[in-house]
């Protein structure tokens, strides 16, 4: 199980220093699905481009792995909302409107890349023995 934690984290950590370093080098790319209410849709997407970078690094680095999954999980579950607005506002990306049915393909990407970065920062599935190691932490301060 370790060694598919570890393989997983590796290359969760490159694809999300690639997509971090794309965010710099091609940032009008990203800049139309950047909800309007936000406003600065570069700002938005240079700084999502570094978040993005420090999680790959942190993926990478074996001592960070823990954390830097559970940080892909909330990430992640942050910036589907550029893709929820890309979908419900129907904007192109690099040129092309995407049909309902890519949309919902991407949604369930999404959630496996969510729950593959919750076992990569080991709250996914749950450990039966840290939930006993909490309830008998809970149970001495009563």
């Amino acid at each position: 199980m370790e060694k598919l934690r570890f393989i997983s984290s590796i290359i969760l950590g490159i694809a999300f220093l690639k997509i971090g370093i794309d965010h710099f080098l091609d940032p009008q790319w990203f800049e139309p699905i950047v909800p309007d209410i936000l406003g600065a849709p570069r700002f938005w997407v240079l700084s999502s481009g570094a978040v993005e970078i420090i999680v790959g690094i942190l993926l990478i680095f074996p001592k960070t792995q823990k954390i830097g999954g559970q940080s892909c999980a909330i990430l992640l579950i942050i910036l589907y909302w550029a893709n929820l607005n890309m979908w419900i506002n129907d904007i192109p990306i690099g040129g092309h409107n995407f049909e309902d049915k890519w949309h919902i393909l991407r949604l369930f990407i999404q959630l496996i890349l969510i729950g593959i970065a919750l076992f990569i920062g080991k709250i996914y599935p749950i450990n039966t023995n840290s939930v006993e190691h909490s309830r008998e932490l809970m149970a001495k301060k009563d």
